[in-house]
């Protein structure tokens, strides 16, 4: 019932979101037809992407910044 496309960005390393979750909510999406595109990061963990945690992956953070810009404008968001 998702109305708008969805952005995930995921770390493989997460203990709390573990991977085969991620790739059931990828098969959910492909399986509905719904705009998507999940992208997992092998080895990043929860919070990748916040620089002031010791779980911070630059490369992987800006990977993510770059696509979560590219998907808001690619969605007419930006």
């Amino acid at each position: 019932e998702l109305k708008a496309p969805v952005l995930g960005l995921y770390g493989g390393a997460d203990a709390g979101i573990p991977v085969d979750t991620v790739e059931k909510m990828r098969e959910a999406l492909k399986k509905a037809g719904k705009p998507s595109e999940i992208e997992l990061y092998p080895d990043a963990p929860h919070g990748f992407y916040a620089d002031y945690r010791p779980t911070y992956r630059k490369e992987a953070a800006e990977d993510a910044w770059k696509k979560l810009q590219a998907w808001f404008k690619k969605h007419g968001v930006a």
